[in-house]
């Protein structure tokens, strides 16, 4: 079997290159500006490095922040554009009012508009290059799947929402006595002796191995992809993939041997990061208890025109370990909405007032969960705390739900900056995967992502 090597790039390798040539435009652009007009705001030395650096720190931090770097959002111009105008205003925003690292402001004021100019010229034109010729199907990642019949659908309807440039072109069946069929639009299934040709024929670049159990695989199957395997061609067990294209644990998917599945993190026993951690839990919930206060007025007005009761809401969450306790928050819903017992919180809940809507959203609902924070109920990144009753009724259709209480609960969360409504169990089993991925690698770095990501969460109104 001969097969021609295709160029493609990973979700982690797309990134980075939005990422570098992000900068590398940006600097082109400032340099030939600098050197073929009369530019003197920015220039480019060996004796003003901390300015490049200080740009750099910016136009990555703003773009993360502005969502520049989403693959989604990255492959479509009308979404890229309004990122770019959004990452580069607030960059030069910041970049000129903080003139102890950065130039001084300059006398011509046009030079400003030149240096903005200039970022956006350089960021629009590498991305619609990236739009035309890197997310171009060239380069897309080409997979055939080997699996059982039941998990198929779910699987590429998880692969096609996560990377645009991921395309599974076909199945193989592995299971020996199955007269079970299947139709899944644009996919198509393959008899086991077409392996080899097909992966020639398409320039197939990984199999993914999708069965629940192995024992269902044919041994003509098994041999086959042994000797792929063998020669060195890419056979991916389908957890591993839907783990790295996702970034959540398909629970769903986890059989007897859960404990292949959910080898944690092991910052969950570190304890310099478990000191930091809580350091920086105490940090944050001074400081936003500090900045409550400050706006505290303009709520209990807004609470006392629109809401008309009490201005705070407590109730009973589950935490770590189990351990019940009270969490705080301001209300945002009419008086006794839960008269006739405890439903689900939807999209557009008619429970919700006009004034808890802006809260909701803005997410300044959770400030007084800062206090929660401090005494050591929750902390300040982890799975959301749900309700005892919730908790009991998930745990029992939702396999592993309750493994999420091995950590503390925390004000934000990957799965909030993640998903946006749960209001079914659905929902829950989705927010579940998110939550299980935290735990499992959860470290300084993945943190501070979801403080950037929880950003853009508030910035764009997408609370609950």
């Amino acid at each position: 079997m001969t097969k021609k090597k295709d160029i493609h790039f990973n979700i982690s390798e797309r990134k980075i290159l939005l990422r570098v040539f992000d900068l590398v435009f940006i600097f082109a652009a400032l340099y030939g500006i600098g050197h073929f007009f009369e530019f003197d705001y920015f220039y480019i030395t060996s004796k003003n490095w901390s300015w490049n650096l200080i740009l750099a720190l910016y136009i990555s931090v703003f773009g993360t922040v502005f969502e520049l770097y989403d693959l989604q959002k990255a492959s479509k111009p009308e979404s890229v554009l309004a990122n770019i105008i959004l990452t580069s205003s607030v960059t030069v925003l910041f970049y000129l009012f903080t003139p102890y690292f950065t130039p001084f402001l300059p006398e011509n004021r046009i030079q400003i508009f030149y240096f903005y100019l200039a970022i956006n010229v350089a960021l629009i034109l590498w991305r619609l290059a990236y739009i035309n010729f890197i997310t171009s199907p060239r380069f897309y990642k080409k997979a055939l799947i080997v699996g059982e019949i039941s998990n198929i659908q779910p699987i590429i309807d998880a692969f096609r929402g996560a990377d645009p440039n991921y395309k599974v072109l076909g199945f193989i069946n592995c299971e020996e006595k199955s007269t079970e069929t299947i139709n899944v639009k644009g996919i198509k299934e393959y008899q086991p002796n077409q392996l080899y040709d097909i992966i020639a024929k398409e320039n197939i670049s990984e199999i993914v191995v999708a069965s629940y159990n192995s024992e269902t695989i044919t041994p003509e199957i098994y041999h086959d992809l042994i000797t792929l395997l063998e020669k060195g061609f890419p056979i991916k067990e389908y957890t591993q993939v839907y783990e790295d294209m996702t970034y959540r644990v398909p629970v769903q998917f986890v059989g007897k041997d859960f404990y292949k599945y959910f080898p944690f993190s092991r910052s969950n026993q570190n304890k310099l990061y478990q000191f930091f951690h809580r350091f920086f839990d105490m940090f944050f919930s001074i400081v936003g208890i500090v900045l409550g206060a400050v706006i505290l007025p303009l709520i209990l007005l807004g609470n006392l025109i629109a809401n008309r009761g009490s201005l705070f809401y407590l109730q009973e969450r589950v935490g770590k370990n189990g351990h019940t306790f009270e969490i705080i928050k301001f209300r945002t819903m009419i008086k006794d909405a839960e008269k006739n017992g405890a439903v689900w919180a939807t999209k557009n809940d008619a429970r919700v007032t006009l004034f808890g809507k802006f809260l909701r959203r803005s997410r300044l609902d959770e400030i007084p969960q800062f206090l929660n924070i401090l005494r050591g109920d929750m902390s300040l990144i982890g799975p959301r705390p749900e309700r005892p009753y919730f908790v009991e009724e998930l745990s029992q259709v939702i396999p592993f739900y309750e493994t999420r209480h091995i950590v503390k609960p925390g004000l934000t969360g990957w799965a909030q900056v993640k998903v946006r409504y749960g209001s079914s169990v659905d929902d829950s089993l989705l927010k579940l995967q998110y939550d299980l991925y935290y735990i499992k690698h959860r470290s300084f770095f993945l943190d501070a992502n979801i403080i950037v990501k929880t950003l853009s969460t508030m910035i764009f109104f997408r609370g609950q």
